[in-house]
């Protein structure tokens, strides 16, 4: 089209070296951070290679870029990881040349597979991620379009490092230096609680406007000074106000916002009277402030102030549908979340400071969950609270609390949701249950408006909707004609062994902490007589 050859001529001008290396074909993907583009290299020896072009928008870290390169050139070029062959920069557009897969679309070929092609992706996705961990590499994004395969060569390639993290003893250097800027502002001790209300609705937290007229309103109070910490967002982020100072995060989205006030008078530390919230307005909750020391930048920079509160403080709005002072006082906890809706694991989804390569180990559980009961995309979710919720549909409500006890995180449901049997789940969606076998039809590989599917939520999640989702399995319809499969062609289907679902509850384990590894998994029985 006419738009993706201007996009191409605009890259060449751009970064002027491609001309005379690279013959830019087509646009074969494009993201939030990148786009890709399918060129040919002129080889000295006289033949042609293909190769795919990322070029990185003008506006990501140099940090960020640096790291992705590292990754790449580190851990990549074996085990099913993406390779780097080479890179050009011109000013601030960065291209990032790598070896070409030609690929099939997830969607496209999802119910074609035969189950043993599935056990070989699965298998060929668990060296990538074992490979990248043993690097101390987090991907943070791991997803069917991540994860390039080739189904007649049967080639794999894990690609995509632009929101990888490192954990604390990885082994690429530019991401030791993220993980510390990470770790900078966390309040650990801080548990915020995600109240669910009706149904499996999941609470409030404190909205940034309501936090900011009651810092100031305090503050105006006691003619304090109010110091804003700088807020961190994610890539291409927007200062909020004048005062405030905005930092780049390393980690795509990150953000936080953290007020205190402070003031002297004879160095005593003296109470702040709260401002009251609209709904507790009978209540009147005093907070003492200690004096946190404060830094001024000489070039003006706003100024950073930390504020504590008292450990015998305690709220009245536990478990309630509000926020008091009291909690908004406190400061917020910093948790990254980068990564894609639908993948994102619990401890993400409730801002667990302390991410694993688990993380990951997550997200490649919910491919095989997609694999295994034939939709894709399985949840989608508007916001992090709904899609906890939907985690719950499936795995049990009381599992799920218990979980999010062991990373430090408070849970309440008011309704009890239990967890469903993972084949009964998968057979019944793909249409391989013994009471849905018809000669019709065949499965329907989307499940994003599939009234099939409790999961599927395009807006927001009222209470009751979510109730209306999980009463939904309950009364699941089994001779739906959109469940059905041709019981000629099964391909393996009809006997899926018990391995394949004790490895998906392993990696669809609640706490990381007890996740099944990429090491671990491409031990499991499931992968009997397959090669390391």
């Amino acid at each position: 089209t006419a738009g993706i050859k201007r996009d191409i001529e605009n890259l060449y001008e751009a970064v002027p070296q491609l001309v005379n290396v690279f013959k830019i074909k087509e646009k074969i993907g494009e993201g939030t951070f990148s786009s890709v583009y399918l060129a040919t290299a002129q080889l000295q020896a006289g033949c042609e290679e293909k190769m795919a072009l990322k070029h990185l928008i003008p506006t990501s870290h140099p940090l960020r870029i640096a790291a992705e390169l590292q990754c790449l050139t580190v851990a990549g070029g074996q085990d099913n990881v993406m390779g780097v062959k080479y890179c050009f920069r011109k000013n601030d557009h960065v291209v990032i040349v790598m070896p070409y897969l030609e690929h099939e679309s997830f969607l496209d070929i999802l119910n074609s597979l035969s189950f043993e092609e599935v056990r070989e992706y699965m298998f060929n996705l668990f060296k990538a991620l074992r490979r990248i961990h043993h690097f101390g590499i987090v991907h943070r994004d791991v997803k069917p379009s991540n994860f390039l395969y080739n189904r007649r060569l049967k080639e794999y390639a894990l690609v995509d490092f632009g929101l990888a993290q490192g954990t604390p003893d990885t082994k690429i250097e530019l991401l030791k230096t993220t993980h510390s800027e990470d770790q900078q502002g966390s309040c650990s001790q801080n548990k915020p609680t995600i109240a669910l209300g009706n149904g499996v609705s999941v609470g409030v937290t404190a909205p940034k406007q309501i936090a900011q007229q009651s810092a100031s309103k305090a503050a105006d109070k006691r003619s304090s000074s109010i110091s804003k910490i700088q807020i961190k967002q994610g890539r291409g982020g927007k200062e909020d106000s004048a005062h405030h100072s905005v930092q780049r995060s390393v980690f795509g989205e990150r953000n936080f916002n953290v007020y205190s006030s402070t003031y002297q008078e004879n160095t005593k530390t003296k109470l702040i009277k709260q401002a009251k919230m609209i709904d507790v307005s009978s209540r009147k909750l005093v907070t003492k402030k200690k004096i946190a020391s404060t830094k001024t930048a000489s070039n003006g920079a706003a100024r950073k102030a930390a504020s504590g509160c008292p450990s015998n403080l305690t709220c009245d709005c536990y478990a309630t549908d509000r926020v008091c002072s009291v909690c908004l006082s406190r400061c917020q906890q910093v948790a990254p979340r980068a990564g894609t809706p639908g993948f994102r694991a619990p401890e993400v989804l409730t801002k667990c400071p302390t991410q694993t390569t688990a993380i990951d180990m997550w997200s490649a559980g919910i491919v095989f969950l997609s694999l295994l009961s034939g939709r894709y995309p399985f949840y989608k979710a508007s916001d992090d609270l709904t899609a906890l919720a939907q985690i719950m549909t499936v795995r049990g409500s009381r599992e799920t609390i218990q979980a999010a006890k062991t990373f430090g995180k408070s849970v309440l449901c008011t309704q009890v949701v239990p967890a469903q049997n993972l084949r009964t789940l998968c057979e019944k969606l793909r249409g391989t249950h013994s009471s849905c076998k018809r000669s019709q039809g065949e499965v329907p590989s989307k499940s994003v408006n599939d009234s099939a599917l409790p999961f599927a939520v395009d807006k927001p999640c009222a209470p009751e909707t979510l109730g209306k989702q999980i009463h939904h399995l309950e009364n699941f319809q089994e001779g739906d004609s959109a469940l059905e499969m041709k019981a000629t062609d099964m391909k393996g289907w009809d006997q899926v062994p018990d391995e394949a679902y004790d490895l998906l509850d392993k990696l669809l384990d609640l706490n990381p902490a007890t996740r099944i590894t990429a090491k671990e998994a491409l031990l499991h029985p499931f992968f009997k007589g397959m090669r390391l």
